[in-house]
């Protein structure tokens, strides 16, 4: 009997029951099975989230595109820091759904997608069997494609579109219809062609097709203007052409911005507008004057062209007349023709008979040099004829002890001082009719752009996209939360429920000296019995002592025998 008693395995129990594993393993078969799938149910979920988040909900931000194209839109997005996947085969590039919108924007400004043009590679594809005017077609295509590629490779083009109208040639009309070409040019920001530049563009064209005349080729901008010449004359001689609206530009953004550069220290930084309006004279005169002025001065600023002399004399019966000797042997004076008057008449010899007679005559001509002067004055191109200025001064802020802010107009004195420095800053010249008009005016503060509401909150874009992006994680989260205090807190709750404590009796070891950890009392089956063992114990609590030694020396003997 006393073998039997030490062989029962309820006498030493494997687990403790006062730790964890104790109560996980006092804990019904029902229970531990609802704390196992709540755990698995929670890994599952954390894990779907942690794999939703590293994905993200994704959208298709551009499809369709070009290899060119993708790869400038991917390079672009590389350095914005925003995460892509491709799509369909590589042709659409998707981004996080509530980056599409911003994201789209920030490439436009970079001029993003640019669009794919497609040249002669449309002749690669051709089909077996199409028609002579799909092949005729075909070939238009890509010639304006060949055209837009080149043109759009000016630095000042952005984009281009060409249209090649191709009149079908025939050998039986009489007059065969010419070629002609229209090019739409969008051009950069603050950029334009000169005439050079268009002429270029229209001989590529020209050149490009066959018979194709250059005037045949009309060049428009994207605002729709017409920037070929099309008459036989000058383009638009009553406009101005590109470089001379651009020098006029230059000249009134120069002025604008040496006002703005003078006037910003004393009124402040964006407390005034400036604008400057120049007329500039382009037209071009040339004069020439030629000046006639009468000989003046002494002889010997005089200067002969040319002297002509003639003589002429006749037969004379009459007798030297004279007193004979040396005077009236010598040759007559030459004579001389003044400046002004009447020439002196021919001397003759006193006497003498070598004297001319009344038939002779003599005559000398003599042509001398006259001043002349010629002036040629050629006027300057690009001279300003007048130029208007016009500048608004916001109020000027006063801060009182307070701190409080207002804003005060200006006073005549300050207004005639800001008008002075304007007019030195243009270089005003009254008598060319410049104009300067300074005024005070409070500047006008716009509110800030309002959401609109009209649609109700549920309907607007913004937040059913919001809604779609958290529905993911929200549904999650609430899984989570389900699994954990539906399944997993109530078998943790019930795990670490602490231990009830021992009934009366249950351990004697308080009661006896002894070292060793005896084991609980089983609890008595009724209570009767154990309300007369509590009474038996706080009576005589020595014979209750000697009662349990004698049990328990006795299961040790048996033990150790």
């Amino acid at each position: 009997m006393d073998h039997a008693v030490a062989a029962n395995p309820s006498a030493l129990p494997l687990v403790e029951p006062g730790t964890f594993g104790g109560r996980l393993a006092a804990m019904p078969m029902r229970s531990k099975l609802g704390l196992g799938l709540g755990i698995a149910a929670l890994a599952a979920t954390v894990l779907a989230m942690t794999l939703w988040s590293s994905q993200g909900d994704y959208k298709v931000l551009y499809a369709n595109l070009s290899d060119k194209d993708g790869g400038a839109i991917i390079a672009q997005l590389s350095q914005m820091n925003v995460p892509y996947k491709h799509a369909e085969g590589g042709t659409a590039i998707l981004v996080p759904a509530a980056q599409v919108h911003d994201v789209r924007l920030k490439l436009a400004t970079a001029g993003l997608p640019k669009g794919s043009v497609t040249g002669y590679e449309l002749m690669d594809n051709a089909r077996f069997g199409q028609t002579q005017f799909q092949e005729r077609l075909t070939f238009q295509r890509g010639l304006e494609g060949e055209l837009t590629r080149t043109i759009t490779s000016m630095a000042a083009v952005q984009n281009a579109r060409v249209h090649l109208a191709l009149p079908n040639q025939n050998g039986f009309f009489r007059e065969q219809q010419k070629p002609s070409a229209s090019v739409l040019l969008t051009l950069h920001p603050g950029r334009v062609l000169d005439r050079a530049q268009v002429a270029g563009i229209v001989h590529l064209v020209s050149s490009s097709v066959p018979e194709l005349d250059p005037k045949a080729v009309s060049v428009v901008d994207q605002t729709g203007a017409l920037i070929t010449n099309t008459g036989d004359g000058p383009q638009q001689n009553a406009g101005l052409d590109a470089q001379q609206l651009q020098y006029v530009n230059q000249i009134e953004s120069h002025l604008s911005k040496r006002i703005v550069d003078l006037l910003e220290p004393i009124v402040g930084r964006d407390n005034l507008r400036a604008t400057v309006a120049a007329d500039v004279d382009f037209s071009q005169s040339e004069a020439t004057s030629e000046e006639f002025k009468p000989n003046q001065g002494s002889d010997a600023s005089i200067s002969i062209r040319s002297q002509q002399t003639s003589e002429s004399g006749g037969s004379s019966n009459g007798q030297p007349s004279g007193v004979p000797g040396a005077a009236s042997n010598q040759p007559p004076v030459a004579a001389t023709a003044p400046l002004t008057g009447a020439s002196q008449p021919l001397q003759t010899a006193q006497g003498g008979s070598n004297a001319l007679a009344g038939g002779g005559r003599r005559e000398a001509t003599t042509n001398y040099e006259i001043d002349k002067t010629v002036r040629v004055t050629r006027n300057a191109s690009g001279a300003v004829k007048r130029l208007n200025a016009a500048v608004v001064v916001n109020n000027r802020a006063v801060t009182d002890a307070k701190g409080k802010t207002t804003y005060v107009p200006l006073t005549a004195e300050e207004l005639d001082k800001l008008t002075t420095l304007v007019r030195e800053s243009i270089g005003f010249k009254q008598e060319r009719g410049d104009s300067v008009k300074v005024i005070n005016a409070p500047f006008k503060v716009d509110p800030a752009a309002k959401v609109d509401n009209s649609l109700p909150l549920w309907k607007q874009p913004e937040v059913i996209d919001m809604l779609r992006a958290a529905a993911v994680p929200a549904g999650l989260a609430f899984v989570a939360l389900l699994v954990f205090f539906g399944m997993i807190r109530p078998a943790m709750k019930a795990a670490l429920k602490p231990q009830a404590a021992p009934a009366a009796g249950a351990n004697l070891q308080a009661v006896v000296d002894d070292p060793q950890d005896l084991p609980a009392l089983p609890p008595p089956k009724s209570v009767e019995h154990l309300n007369t063992a509590k009474t038996l114990a706080r009576d005589n609590p020595a014979a209750v002592a000697g009662i349990v030694r004698t049990w328990v020396s006795g299961e040790t003997a048996a033990a150790k025998s």
